[in-house]
């Protein structure tokens, strides 16, 4: 799979809530740097981040946006996430079913056609407002 259709691969995952699809599309040792947060490391890791954002988030990402390097081993995408939040999240502002449009990105390495890291970005600044301004 080129690093292009394996990214649209794993945002058709995404979209479609197909968790075991979006991993099976990872490295077992993936890396993920989470906007303004941590770095984890490990597929299962990763899965248990999906697990606390789909209790708290419902998001759709759209006009997705892929690019590539010219070796296929890094990829950029840009979308907006379409999304609701739907139980409070730690740290963040009381949910209360509030809905948000918010632009993002993200960054990939691929490695034996496999997704090694991801880094996703967005303002978290916009976000709060958005959901704060609609309570």
């Amino acid at each position: 799979m080129q690093t292009t259709d394996l990214i649209r691969a794993y945002y058709d995952a995404f979209n479609r809530g197909d968790r075991d699809a979006m991993l099976a599309l990872l490295t077992d040792d993936v890396v993920h740097d989470l906007n303004q947060g941590a770095r984890e490391t490990g597929r299962d890791t990763f899965r248990a981040f999906m697990a606390r954002m789909d209790r708290s988030y419902s998001e759709q990402l759209r006009d997705i946006v892929v690019m590539e390097s010219a070796d296929g081993a890094r990829a950029s995408a840009e979308y907006v996430v379409h999304g609701t939040y739907k139980a409070d999240d730690e740290g963040l502002p009381r949910a209360t079913g509030q809905t948000y449009v918010l632009p993002g990105g993200a960054f990939f390495d691929i490695r034996d056609g496999r997704i090694a890291r991801v880094t996703n970005y967005y303002n978290l600044g916009d976000w709060i407002a958005q959901v704060e301004g609609a309570q």
